[in-house]
């Protein structure tokens, strides 16, 4: 595969950092030309965000953008695309490496540089096998580990982690001796659509070839071209194309691919499928201990006293959030179907029933030593019962509105 013309951007993040310069690294050897920018944000509470261009050589450019609206990740957004756009129109740089600081999350910034005009081709996210689970049962605030991207930044390492994970459709992994089998299955039921590169050492000699003849190039000496090397898989998944639109999509709970059933190294994933709506006062009673029953939880549910509503469940370091995200299809009149987008029309004619339309519990429950007969049982008894369903919609909707307050917040 051959680097395409023009200047492509690659994205690259992640919370386990020692992977991600590992990952960044590797591009800037295998993509002779390419450079790697970064916006530091632990220098926001003085005011400015510290930004740094570099290749193989060492840093090319330094400089500071001041903070938007007391946002380091807005004023980010503000430096990003302006100093993407003078490297494509100096034309001298095939691609552009972006280091996202630690806490910032990949789809906002792969939407920035879309609507900037500029090609993304791919999303990475640098991972560490044997880090995966200790991120992900972290329920600390980002803020009190100084990862807080600003004031008002509410995110924690669990929930922030298991987004930059299951967003990026490639997985760069660092070689880690302390890893073991449960540590890559959890981490291959995580995200198991993901396509997973080693960053690997490569050709380190070929490496500092390319950085040699660069440092010579800039002393003004003559030198001979470098021998042409394959692209490695890392920098090939880099270069393979990305689409925002499809990857927002597969986010939203009204039409993700949810991870399939699985149990293998002591790591299970429970697949919890009903068509029968939730009692709202029996589901809030149970929140704590489905929260806690897996390292990770998400998906999609509905609540008898909220019909018309789809509910997003998203747990991960023993918190969790519910949100409402809209409207059930089949609440929808027939002409507003047109304004809904063809993919989430697309999921819900899969799973069409004919009394309740596309309604129903979707959750999935990922982790190691997962209860499985355990958590089925307590989400059945947080079901409608026999009678309360023959009861009828009229009556769901007069049962205590238990969701209220949590949905307030």
């Amino acid at each position: 595969m051959a680097v395409p013309p023009g200047l492509s951007v690659v994205i690259v993040g992640g919370l386990h950092a020692d992977a991600r310069r590992a990952a960044v690294a590797r591009l800037l050897a295998d993509v002779p030309g390419s450079v790697a920018l970064h916006h530091d944000l632990a220098t926001a509470a003085a005011g400015t965000v510290v930004r740094t261009v570099r290749d193989i050589t060492g840093v090319l450019d330094a400089g500071e953008a001041p903070l938007v609206n007391d946002c380091a990740c807005c004023a980010l957004r503000e430096d990003l695309v302006p100093e993407l756009e003078r490297l494509a129109d100096a034309g001298r740089t095939p691609l552009a490496v972006v280091e996202l600081w630690d806490s910032v999350e990949p789809k906002a910034m792969a939407e920035v540089v879309t609507a900037g005009g500029l090609t993304v081709t791919g999303v990475i996210t640098a991972v560490d096998p044997s880090l995966v689970l200790p991120y992900l049962g972290n329920g600390d605030d980002l803020a009190d580990g100084g990862l807080a991207a600003a004031a008002t930044d509410q995110r924690t390492v669990a929930d922030t982690f298991a987004r930059q994970l299951e967003y990026a459709p490639v997985l760069a992994i660092a070689e880690s001796p302390e890893a073991d089998d449960e540590d890559r299955e959890l981490l291959a039921q995580l995200h198991p659509t993901a396509r997973q590169v080693p960053i690997g050492h490569g050709d380190l000699a070929g490496a500092s070839e390319l950085g040699a003849l660069a440092q010579d190039t800039a002393d003004g000496l003559t030198v001979p071209p470098p021998r042409r090397r394959p692209l490695s898989p890392l920098a090939e998944a880099a270069l393979a194309g990305f689409d925002v639109e499809s990857a927002a999509a597969a986010q939203h709970p009204a039409c993700a691919l949810f991870p399939a059933e699985a149990d293998a190294h002591g790591v299970s994933t429970l697949v919890w499928q009903q068509r029968r709506p939730f009692h709202p006062e029996r589901l809030y009673a149970a929140l704590e201990d489905l929260t806690c029953a897996a390292a990770r939880s998400r998906g999609r549910f509905w609540l008898a006293d909220k019909p018309d509503t789809l509910f997003h469940w998203d747990a991960a370091g023993g918190a969790l959030c519910v949100e409402s995200v809209g409207p059930w299809l089949a609440s929808l009149p027939d002409a507003a179907w047109e304004m809904v987008p063809p993919v989430r029309r697309a999921a819900a004619a899969l799973d069409w029933h004919p009394e309740h339309g596309d309604r129903g519990q979707h959750l999935v429950f990922t982790s190691p030593g997962l209860d499985r007969d355990g958590l089925e049982r307590l989400l059945e008894s947080c079901l409608l019962t026999d009678a309360e369903y023959a009861a009828g919609r009229d009556a769901w909707q007069r049962l205590p509105h238990a969701f209220d307050t949590l949905l307030e917040v």
